[in-house]
């Protein structure tokens, strides 16, 4: 079992030799490799901190004897939000208690994800919907794939009846017992906001260090992904059109792997700021930032929180020809594969900003509201970029969000003025 190793004072990072267990062969292993004062454990049960997939949670976390001081990147049930259905249904949920709590007008604020209904259980649900609505494309997914895997679109009923008799629906040996998988079905936003043509969603990264109480930070770095062919709704079967997965997108005979299909979240906002002004771009992120809080939220009651736990999840948003952002899904395992360099360079300060905000090596004086490209936006309420406004003054939490999605920053120059006003402030302490 995972226990508090030896101190050893000549790693120069805190008063401990940190052990680290990593179930992925990607870029967090480089990281946690390069990291001073981190060691890989030889041993399963021998750690401090635990890099998992997500079977491994089923598997083991209900079953270790954990000491205080050790960290892992899952909550037992951080499903509630990733899986499309659970996320839908926590969301449906939320809806109606701030309708019942404020009105429908503050219900509102949760419109930001199509109209969703889970198959087969919702199945005649739909169907009176897709009748009430005639001509509109739905979008099918599994509840639990990733990377583009099962997904579909269709503009007549037939297509699912044809499909339910397909292979792909039919139970498999272990799930034969609870019957064929289970899809969303949603409708399909068919006026994106295209750039040279083309659709993009954007991938941004939250960290929730804990949901009792909720404190959430945002990553000002990520990415636009772009599909790799001019969007048309005449061709609803072109999964190049349609889906924006890398996975997907990188299999197209004339996707170039060197330039990839992504822009940085600088680069579209300055492109978006140019073309429709600051006003309106503030608004778009205003909006963004509400779609986190409000999801995260959803779950909060329903998520087994562990002081031992955090989550770094991977949200992608849809914008549309209105500016208006959608949430399409939330990852709990967001790629961490890189597709070039600068893709690489992301993801390892990322991956080593969440590390620096869990601060295991204890050099932080925990009332840091950045570190890194992290900013702190929720701790038990909102955190406001000025201190000295009252919550009287900021009547919807969002509008005054410490929060810079798209932004530039110096990263290294951050970190090095945190750690030396940190440990000033420490110093300062102990006289």
């Amino acid at each position: 079992m995972p226990r508090i190793p030896p101190k050893n004072k000549d790693k120069g990072i805190g008063d401990r030799l940190i052990r680290f267990k990593c179930g992925l062969q990607n870029t967090i292993l480089d990281v946690l490799r390069a990291r001073p004062g981190w060691q890989e454990s030889p041993s399963d049960g021998d750690w401090d901190f635990c890099w998992c997939e997500v079977y491994w949670m089923k598997e083991t976390f209900d079953h270790a004897y954990l000491e205080e001081h050790v960290r892992i990147n899952h909550f037992r049930n951080h499903y509630e939000l990733t899986r499309k259905n659970l996320m839908v249904k926590n969301l449906k949920r939320l809806r109606r208690q701030l309708e019942r709590e404020s009105g429908k007008l503050d219900a509102q604020k949760c419109d930001f994800f199509p109209s969703t209904y889970e198959l087969p259980s919702e199945y005649h649900i739909f169907v009176d919907e897709y009748r009430r609505n005639p001509g509109f494309i739905w979008i099918m997914k599994p509840i639990a794939k990733s990377q583009g895997k099962g997904i579909f679109l269709f503009k007549r009923l037939k297509d699912i009846t044809d499909w339910k008799k397909g292979t792909e629906y039919q139970p498999i040996a272990d799930q034969a017992k609870d019957g064929p998988e289970t899809y969303v079905v949603q409708r399909y936003i068919e006026n994106p906001y295209l750039i040279g043509g083309r659709k993009f969603d954007l991938r941004i990264y939250v960290l929730v260090t804990s949901y009792t109480p909720l404190r959430v930070w945002l990553y000002r770095s990520g990415f636009a992904r772009f599909s790799n062919t001019r969007f048309s709704l005449e061709s609803i079967d072109d999964s190049y059109v349609h889906l924006t997965n890398v996975a997907v997108q990188k299999t197209a005979p004339d996707y170039d792997p060197e330039k990839g299909c992504k822009w940085s979240l600088q680069q579209l906002r300055q492109y978006l700021t140019a073309k429709h002004g600051i006003h309106n771009v503030e608004e778009l992120f205003r909006q963004i930032n509400e779609i986190f809080i409000y999801s995260l939220q959803s779950c909060q009651r329903v998520i087994i929180n562990d002081k031992h736990c955090f989550e770094l999840y991977g949200y992608d948003i849809l914008i549309d020809a209105n500016l208006k952002p959608w949430l399409i899904e939330v990852n709990a395992s967001p790629s961490l594969t890189a597709s070039n360099q600068e893709d690489y360079d992301l993801k390892f300060g990322l991956l080593n900003d969440v590390l620096n905000v869990l601060d295991m090596e204890n050099r932080l004086t925990g009332r840091e509201r950045r570190v890194g490209l992290f900013d702190l936006m929720w701790d038990d309420g909102a955190v406001i970029l000025d201190d000295s406004i009252t919550s009287d003054y900021v009547n919807n939490f969002t509008t005054s969000l410490n929060t810079f999605l798209g932004c530039h920053a110096d990263r290294k120059e951050s970190l090095r003025q945190m750690y030396e006003t940190a440990q000033a402030l420490k110093k300062v302490s102990t006289v």
